[in-house]
Protein backbone atom coordinates (compact mmCIF):
# COMPACT_ATOMS: atom_id res chain seq x y z
CA UNK A 1 0.00 0.00 0.00
CA UNK A 2 2.90 2.55 0.56
CA UNK A 3 4.15 1.60 -3.38
CA UNK A 4 0.92 2.72 -4.01
CA UNK A 5 0.67 6.08 -1.98
CA UNK A 6 3.50 6.88 -3.50
CA UNK A 7 2.72 6.27 -6.94
CA UNK A 8 -0.29 8.39 -6.55
CA UNK A 9 1.71 11.21 -5.21
CA UNK A 10 4.15 11.10 -8.15
CA UNK A 11 0.85 10.66 -10.45
CA UNK A 12 -0.70 13.78 -8.87
CA UNK A 13 2.71 15.53 -9.32
CA UNK A 14 2.51 14.86 -13.34
CA UNK A 15 -1.22 15.58 -13.48
CA UNK A 16 -0.58 18.79 -11.99
CA UNK A 17 2.80 19.81 -14.33
CA UNK A 18 0.38 18.87 -17.61
CA UNK A 19 -2.42 20.95 -16.40
CA UNK A 20 -0.73 23.95 -15.43
CA UNK A 21 -0.60 25.36 -19.05
CA UNK A 22 -4.53 25.79 -19.01
CA UNK A 23 -5.18 26.32 -15.38
CA UNK A 24 -4.40 28.68 -13.68
CA UNK A 25 -4.82 26.58 -9.49
CA UNK A 26 -2.36 24.49 -11.27
CA UNK A 27 0.61 26.91 -12.23
CA UNK A 28 0.59 28.12 -9.17
CA UNK A 29 1.09 25.17 -7.47
CA UNK A 30 3.69 24.49 -9.37
CA UNK A 31 5.27 28.12 -9.18
CA UNK A 32 5.04 28.50 -5.65
CA UNK A 33 6.87 24.68 -4.91
CA UNK A 34 9.52 25.74 -7.12
CA UNK A 35 13.31 25.57 -5.11
CA UNK A 36 11.15 25.24 -2.01
CA UNK A 37 14.10 23.49 -0.05
CA UNK A 38 16.21 26.31 -1.06
CA UNK A 39 13.86 29.21 0.46
CA UNK A 40 12.77 27.07 3.49
CA UNK A 41 16.85 26.80 4.40
CA UNK A 42 17.37 30.32 3.48
CA UNK A 43 14.90 31.47 5.52
CA UNK A 44 15.33 29.19 8.62
CA UNK A 45 18.84 30.09 10.17
CA UNK A 46 18.39 30.80 13.49
CA UNK A 47 18.16 28.49 16.65
CA UNK A 48 14.54 29.48 18.20
CA UNK A 49 12.62 26.75 18.41
CA UNK A 50 10.18 26.70 15.41
CA UNK A 51 6.66 25.49 15.83
CA UNK A 52 4.94 24.31 12.58
CA UNK A 53 1.33 25.25 11.72
CA UNK A 54 -0.17 23.35 8.63
CA UNK A 55 -3.46 24.37 6.88
CA UNK A 56 -4.79 22.73 3.83
CA UNK A 57 -6.19 25.72 2.66
CA UNK A 58 -7.80 29.58 3.11
CA UNK A 59 -11.24 27.64 5.67
CA UNK A 60 -8.45 25.46 7.40
CA UNK A 61 -6.01 28.70 7.77
CA UNK A 62 -9.20 30.48 9.83
CA UNK A 63 -9.56 27.65 11.97
CA UNK A 64 -6.61 27.48 13.33
CA UNK A 65 -6.01 31.66 13.21
CA UNK A 66 -6.80 32.00 16.69
CA UNK A 67 -4.74 29.18 17.91
CA UNK A 68 -1.31 30.13 16.05
CA UNK A 69 -2.01 33.68 17.39
CA UNK A 70 -2.64 32.56 21.33
CA UNK A 71 0.23 30.40 20.87
CA UNK A 72 2.47 33.28 19.71
CA UNK A 73 1.20 35.48 22.65
CA UNK A 74 2.12 32.44 25.00
CA UNK A 75 5.36 31.57 23.43
CA UNK A 76 6.68 34.52 21.63
CA UNK A 77 10.19 33.05 22.20
CA UNK A 78 9.61 30.28 19.49
CA UNK A 79 9.22 31.10 15.50
CA UNK A 80 5.87 29.94 13.78
CA UNK A 81 6.09 27.91 10.65
CA UNK A 82 2.97 28.00 8.36
CA UNK A 83 2.17 25.75 5.24
CA UNK A 84 0.00 25.49 2.66
CA UNK A 85 -1.30 22.50 0.38
CA UNK A 86 -3.65 24.73 -1.91
CA UNK A 87 -3.12 28.10 -3.79
CA UNK A 88 -6.15 29.05 -2.37
CA UNK A 89 -4.79 29.46 0.75
CA UNK A 90 -1.34 30.14 -0.05
CA UNK A 91 -1.75 33.00 -2.41
CA UNK A 92 -4.54 35.17 0.13
CA UNK A 93 -2.35 34.51 3.26
CA UNK A 94 1.59 34.51 2.13
CA UNK A 95 1.98 37.29 4.01
CA UNK A 96 0.30 36.35 7.18
CA UNK A 97 1.66 38.54 9.22
CA UNK A 98 1.11 35.78 12.23
CA UNK A 99 4.34 33.63 11.16
CA UNK A 100 7.60 33.81 10.82
CA UNK A 101 7.32 32.58 7.38
CA UNK A 102 4.83 31.29 5.33
CA UNK A 103 5.48 28.52 2.51
CA UNK A 104 3.45 25.80 0.19
CA UNK A 105 3.69 22.23 2.29
CA UNK A 106 5.86 19.86 -0.52
CA UNK A 107 4.66 17.07 -2.65
CA UNK A 108 4.62 14.40 -0.19
CA UNK A 109 7.19 11.61 -1.52
CA UNK A 110 9.87 10.31 1.64
CA UNK A 111 12.42 12.25 -0.13
CA UNK A 112 10.65 15.54 0.51
CA UNK A 113 9.25 14.51 3.93
CA UNK A 114 12.95 13.60 5.39
CA UNK A 115 14.03 16.67 3.72
CA UNK A 116 11.19 18.87 4.91
CA UNK A 117 11.62 18.03 8.60
CA UNK A 118 15.49 18.02 8.30
CA UNK A 119 15.55 21.63 7.42
CA UNK A 120 12.77 22.87 9.85
CA UNK A 121 13.35 20.91 12.84
CA UNK A 122 10.23 21.45 14.32
CA UNK A 123 10.07 21.79 18.13
CA UNK A 124 5.91 20.64 17.45
CA UNK A 125 3.91 20.10 14.27
CA UNK A 126 0.29 20.97 14.56
CA UNK A 127 -1.73 20.02 11.75
CA UNK A 128 -5.35 21.92 11.18
CA UNK A 129 -8.24 19.54 10.73
CA UNK A 130 -7.38 17.22 8.18
CA UNK A 131 -4.65 16.96 5.94
CA UNK A 132 -3.40 13.20 5.89
CA UNK A 133 0.41 13.46 4.85
CA UNK A 134 1.94 9.24 5.75
CA UNK A 135 5.44 10.12 4.46
CA UNK A 136 5.59 13.41 6.51
CA UNK A 137 3.86 11.94 9.19
CA UNK A 138 6.47 8.95 9.61
CA UNK A 139 9.13 11.47 9.06
CA UNK A 140 8.07 13.47 12.45
CA UNK A 141 7.03 10.62 14.18
CA UNK A 142 11.24 9.11 13.44
CA UNK A 143 12.25 12.49 14.44
CA UNK A 144 10.36 11.98 18.05
CA UNK A 145 8.66 15.27 16.70
CA UNK A 146 5.25 15.87 19.11
CA UNK A 147 2.61 15.68 16.70
CA UNK A 148 -1.31 17.37 16.70
CA UNK A 149 -4.05 17.45 15.16
CA UNK A 150 -6.57 20.14 16.10
CA UNK A 151 -10.29 20.74 15.16
CA UNK A 152 -10.54 17.32 13.56
CA UNK A 153 -13.71 15.75 12.78
CA UNK A 154 -14.19 12.06 11.58
CA UNK A 155 -17.19 10.25 9.59
CA UNK A 156 -17.35 6.25 9.33
CA UNK A 157 -17.28 6.86 5.19
CA UNK A 158 -13.52 7.37 5.69
CA UNK A 159 -10.77 5.40 5.23
CA UNK A 160 -9.69 4.95 8.28
CA UNK A 161 -12.80 2.98 9.46
CA UNK A 162 -12.58 0.86 6.53
CA UNK A 163 -11.74 -2.87 6.43
CA UNK A 164 -9.11 -2.41 4.38
CA UNK A 165 -8.26 0.76 5.90
CA UNK A 166 -4.55 -0.48 7.93
CA UNK A 167 -2.37 1.49 5.95
CA UNK A 168 -4.56 4.71 6.46
CA UNK A 169 -5.11 3.76 10.69
CA UNK A 170 -1.38 3.96 11.00
CA UNK A 171 -1.17 6.93 10.04
CA UNK A 172 -3.10 8.20 13.19
CA UNK A 173 -0.97 6.51 15.47
CA UNK A 174 1.75 9.34 14.29
CA UNK A 175 0.42 11.78 16.81
CA UNK A 176 0.52 12.40 20.14
CA UNK A 177 -2.46 13.92 20.86
CA UNK A 178 -5.83 14.20 18.29
CA UNK A 179 -7.83 17.17 19.44
CA UNK A 180 -11.74 16.61 17.86
CA UNK A 181 -14.55 18.05 17.61
CA UNK A 182 -17.29 16.10 19.02
CA UNK A 183 -17.72 12.81 20.89
CA UNK A 184 -18.76 10.83 18.02
CA UNK A 185 -15.40 11.23 16.60
CA UNK A 186 -13.52 10.18 19.58
CA UNK A 187 -16.09 7.15 19.78
CA UNK A 188 -14.90 6.27 16.27
CA UNK A 189 -10.91 6.53 16.56
CA UNK A 190 -11.78 4.45 19.84
CA UNK A 191 -13.19 1.88 17.55
CA UNK A 192 -10.02 1.58 15.67
CA UNK A 193 -7.88 1.74 18.57
CA UNK A 194 -6.86 5.21 18.46
CA UNK A 195 -7.32 6.15 22.52
CA UNK A 196 -4.93 9.72 22.34
CA UNK A 197 -7.91 11.92 21.85
CA UNK A 198 -9.70 14.79 23.66
CA UNK A 199 -12.91 16.72 22.79
CA UNK A 200 -12.02 19.69 22.70
CA UNK A 201 -14.38 21.62 20.33
CA UNK A 202 -13.88 23.57 16.92
CA UNK A 203 -11.39 26.86 17.26
CA UNK A 204 -13.52 28.21 14.60
CA UNK A 205 -16.03 29.30 17.05
CA UNK A 206 -13.47 31.72 18.67
CA UNK A 207 -12.18 32.92 15.71
CA UNK A 208 -15.58 34.11 14.61
CA UNK A 209 -16.64 35.27 17.91
CA UNK A 210 -13.24 37.76 17.76
CA UNK A 211 -14.35 38.92 14.11
CA UNK A 212 -17.55 39.97 15.07
CA UNK A 213 -16.12 41.81 18.45
CA UNK A 214 -13.59 43.85 16.59
CA UNK A 215 -16.69 43.90 13.23
CA UNK A 216 -15.58 47.17 11.01
CA UNK A 217 -18.07 49.37 9.19
CA UNK A 218 -17.98 49.34 5.78
CA UNK A 219 -18.96 52.64 4.62
CA UNK A 220 -19.78 52.08 1.11
CA UNK A 221 -22.39 49.63 2.14
CA UNK A 222 -24.53 52.20 4.32
CA UNK A 223 -26.05 54.65 1.33
CA UNK A 224 -26.32 52.17 -0.43
CA UNK A 225 -28.91 49.92 1.97
CA UNK A 226 -30.54 53.34 2.73
CA UNK A 227 -31.87 52.16 5.78
CA UNK A 228 -33.40 49.36 4.24
CA UNK A 229 -33.39 45.05 5.26
CA UNK A 230 -30.52 43.25 3.76
CA UNK A 231 -30.01 39.75 2.32
CA UNK A 232 -26.17 38.64 2.78
CA UNK A 233 -25.70 35.93 0.49
CA UNK A 234 -22.00 34.57 1.27
CA UNK A 235 -19.71 32.54 -1.39
CA UNK A 236 -22.28 32.09 -3.71
CA UNK A 237 -22.00 29.55 -6.63
CA UNK A 238 -24.38 29.74 -10.23
CA UNK A 239 -26.49 27.16 -9.13
CA UNK A 240 -26.91 29.26 -5.56
CA UNK A 241 -27.28 33.00 -7.77
CA UNK A 242 -30.06 31.06 -10.24
CA UNK A 243 -32.63 30.16 -7.04
CA UNK A 244 -31.93 33.73 -5.09
CA UNK A 245 -32.52 35.78 -8.23
CA UNK A 246 -36.10 34.35 -8.71
CA UNK A 247 -37.00 34.27 -4.57
CA UNK A 248 -35.49 37.90 -4.65
CA UNK A 249 -37.95 38.81 -6.70
CA UNK A 250 -41.10 37.22 -4.47
CA UNK A 251 -39.50 39.64 -1.66
CA UNK A 252 -40.70 42.86 -0.22
CA UNK A 253 -38.92 45.50 -2.29
CA UNK A 254 -37.20 47.39 0.39
CA UNK A 255 -35.83 44.14 0.86
CA UNK A 256 -31.59 44.63 -0.91
CA UNK A 257 -29.47 41.68 -1.78
CA UNK A 258 -25.96 41.94 -0.75
CA UNK A 259 -23.81 39.13 -2.66
CA UNK A 260 -20.17 37.86 -2.34
CA UNK A 261 -19.92 35.01 -4.54
CA UNK A 262 -17.03 32.48 -4.25
CA UNK A 263 -15.19 33.40 -7.25
CA UNK A 264 -14.78 37.07 -8.60
CA UNK A 265 -13.08 37.01 -12.20
CA UNK A 266 -14.94 39.08 -14.43
CA UNK A 267 -16.80 36.58 -16.02
CA UNK A 268 -19.03 35.27 -13.24
CA UNK A 269 -19.26 39.08 -11.99
CA UNK A 270 -21.04 39.84 -15.29
CA UNK A 271 -22.81 36.96 -15.37
CA UNK A 272 -24.34 37.93 -11.81
CA UNK A 273 -25.07 41.32 -13.15
CA UNK A 274 -27.66 39.52 -15.66
CA UNK A 275 -29.16 37.24 -12.96
CA UNK A 276 -29.80 40.49 -10.90
CA UNK A 277 -30.14 42.92 -13.37
CA UNK A 278 -34.06 43.30 -12.54
CA UNK A 279 -33.62 46.05 -9.97
CA UNK A 280 -30.72 47.05 -10.91
CA UNK A 281 -26.89 46.04 -9.72
CA UNK A 282 -23.89 47.95 -8.44
CA UNK A 283 -20.41 46.52 -7.94
CA UNK A 284 -18.76 47.19 -4.48
CA UNK A 285 -15.78 48.11 -6.51
CA UNK A 286 -17.47 51.31 -8.07
CA UNK A 287 -18.64 52.89 -4.79
CA UNK A 288 -15.50 52.65 -3.27
CA UNK A 289 -14.08 54.47 -6.42
CA UNK A 290 -16.45 56.90 -6.87
CA UNK A 291 -17.33 55.57 -10.40
CA UNK A 292 -20.75 54.97 -9.57
CA UNK A 293 -23.15 56.61 -6.77
CA UNK A 294 -24.17 55.15 -4.11
CA UNK A 295 -27.44 53.96 -5.66
CA UNK A 296 -29.72 53.71 -2.79
CA UNK A 297 -32.31 52.74 -6.22
CA UNK A 298 -30.38 49.51 -6.73
CA UNK A 299 -31.83 46.59 -4.88
CA UNK A 300 -28.64 44.39 -5.76
CA UNK A 301 -24.68 44.82 -4.18
CA UNK A 302 -22.31 42.77 -5.71
CA UNK A 303 -18.66 42.60 -3.90
CA UNK A 304 -16.03 42.11 -5.99
CA UNK A 305 -14.09 41.56 -3.60
CA UNK A 306 -12.20 39.49 -0.94
CA UNK A 307 -11.57 39.56 2.85
CA UNK A 308 -15.14 41.48 3.52
CA UNK A 309 -17.89 38.73 3.81
CA UNK A 310 -17.42 38.35 7.96
CA UNK A 311 -17.36 41.81 8.14
CA UNK A 312 -20.51 42.50 6.04
CA UNK A 313 -22.49 39.92 8.32
CA UNK A 314 -23.54 42.83 10.05
CA UNK A 315 -25.27 44.44 7.77
CA UNK A 316 -28.02 42.02 7.35
CA UNK A 317 -30.97 40.83 8.77
CA UNK A 318 -30.71 37.54 7.19
CA UNK A 319 -28.43 34.57 5.19
CA UNK A 320 -27.50 32.89 2.07
CA UNK A 321 -24.76 30.35 2.69
CA UNK A 322 -23.38 29.20 -1.10
CA UNK A 323 -21.92 25.91 -1.85
CA UNK A 324 -25.00 24.00 -0.70
CA UNK A 325 -25.68 22.64 -4.59
CA UNK A 326 -22.15 21.96 -4.93
CA UNK A 327 -20.14 18.60 -4.37
CA UNK A 328 -17.90 19.75 -1.86
CA UNK A 329 -20.82 21.44 0.25
CA UNK A 330 -22.00 24.69 2.22
CA UNK A 331 -19.08 27.46 3.15
CA UNK A 332 -18.64 28.55 6.38
CA UNK A 333 -22.33 29.11 8.43
CA UNK A 334 -20.68 30.44 11.30
CA UNK A 335 -19.63 33.43 10.13
CA UNK A 336 -23.37 35.10 9.83
CA UNK A 337 -24.71 32.95 12.67
CA UNK A 338 -22.19 35.00 15.39
CA UNK A 339 -24.13 38.08 14.06
CA UNK A 340 -27.49 36.66 15.39
CA UNK A 341 -29.17 35.78 11.94
CA UNK A 342 -30.92 32.86 10.53
CA UNK A 343 -28.99 31.14 7.91
CA UNK A 344 -30.03 29.20 4.78
CA UNK A 345 -28.32 26.97 2.25
CA UNK A 346 -28.55 24.37 -0.37
CA UNK A 347 -29.12 20.53 0.06
CA UNK A 348 -25.44 19.62 0.77
CA UNK A 349 -24.62 20.04 4.02
CA UNK A 350 -24.81 16.96 5.76
CA UNK A 351 -21.27 17.02 6.46
CA UNK A 352 -21.22 19.94 8.52
CA UNK A 353 -22.31 19.50 12.23
CA UNK A 354 -23.21 22.55 13.04
CA UNK A 355 -25.06 23.19 9.83
CA UNK A 356 -27.32 20.27 11.37
CA UNK A 357 -27.10 21.07 14.68
CA UNK A 358 -28.74 24.77 13.53
CA UNK A 359 -31.54 22.95 11.58
CA UNK A 360 -32.64 21.29 14.74
CA UNK A 361 -32.50 23.76 16.93
CA UNK A 362 -34.28 26.15 14.59
CA UNK A 363 -31.88 28.73 13.29
CA UNK A 364 -31.62 27.22 9.98
CA UNK A 365 -33.18 25.78 7.25
CA UNK A 366 -32.12 23.74 4.30
CA UNK A 367 -34.09 23.90 0.70
CA UNK A 368 -34.07 21.72 -2.56
CA UNK A 369 -35.80 24.06 -4.42
CA UNK A 370 -36.95 27.97 -5.30
CA UNK A 371 -40.33 27.64 -3.88
CA UNK A 372 -39.10 26.73 -0.86
CA UNK A 373 -36.62 29.53 -0.50
CA UNK A 374 -39.03 31.95 -1.04
CA UNK A 375 -41.35 31.08 1.15
CA UNK A 376 -38.05 30.85 4.02
CA UNK A 377 -37.18 34.19 2.87
CA UNK A 378 -40.72 36.05 3.03
CA UNK A 379 -41.45 34.36 6.62
CA UNK A 380 -38.02 36.06 7.93
CA UNK A 381 -38.50 39.47 6.52
CA UNK A 382 -42.56 39.67 7.17
CA UNK A 383 -42.32 38.09 10.98
CA UNK A 384 -39.68 39.80 13.11
CA UNK A 385 -40.38 37.94 15.46
CA UNK A 386 -39.68 34.55 13.71
CA UNK A 387 -36.17 36.45 12.15
CA UNK A 388 -34.88 37.35 15.75
CA UNK A 389 -36.11 33.92 17.30
CA UNK A 390 -34.63 32.13 14.76
CA UNK A 391 -31.08 34.20 14.80
CA UNK A 392 -31.11 34.08 18.61
CA UNK A 393 -30.88 30.58 18.67
CA UNK A 394 -27.65 31.10 16.34
CA UNK A 395 -26.00 33.49 18.68
CA UNK A 396 -26.56 31.40 21.33
CA UNK A 397 -24.90 28.48 19.80
CA UNK A 398 -21.67 30.00 19.07
CA UNK A 399 -21.43 31.83 22.11
CA UNK A 400 -21.94 28.31 23.85
CA UNK A 401 -19.03 26.32 21.47
CA UNK A 402 -16.61 28.70 22.11
CA UNK A 403 -13.57 27.94 24.53
CA UNK A 404 -11.62 25.52 21.98
CA UNK A 405 -8.40 27.34 21.65
CA UNK A 406 -7.99 27.95 25.41
CA UNK A 407 -8.10 23.81 25.75
CA UNK A 408 -6.02 23.16 23.21
CA UNK A 409 -3.05 26.00 24.21
CA UNK A 410 -2.81 24.30 27.25
CA UNK A 411 -2.28 21.35 26.37
CA UNK A 412 -0.17 22.12 23.53
CA UNK A 413 2.10 24.38 25.93
CA UNK A 414 1.92 22.05 28.92
CA UNK A 415 3.58 19.19 26.49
Amino acid sequence: MHFLYNTGIHLYSWAIRLASPFHAKARLFRAGRRRLFKRLQAAITDEAPVVWFHCASLGEFEQGRPLMEAYRQQCPEHKLLLTFFSPSGYELRKDYPGADWVFYLPLDTPRNARRLIGIVKPRMAIFIKYDFWYNILQALQAQGVPTYVVSAIFRPAQLFFKSYGGFFRNMLHAYRQLFVQDNYSQELLQSIGITRVQVSGDTRFDRVRKLAQASRTIPPVEPFLAGQPALIAGSTWPADEDKLAGALAALPAPVKLIIAPHEIHEERLAAIERRFRKGGTVRYSALCDGSQPAAPHCRTLIVDTIGLLAALYRYGKAAYIGGGFSISGIHNTLEAAVYGLPVVFGPNYQRFREACDLITQGGAVGYTNEKKLEAILLRWFTDDDARRAAGEINRQYVIHHCGATAMILQALVEG
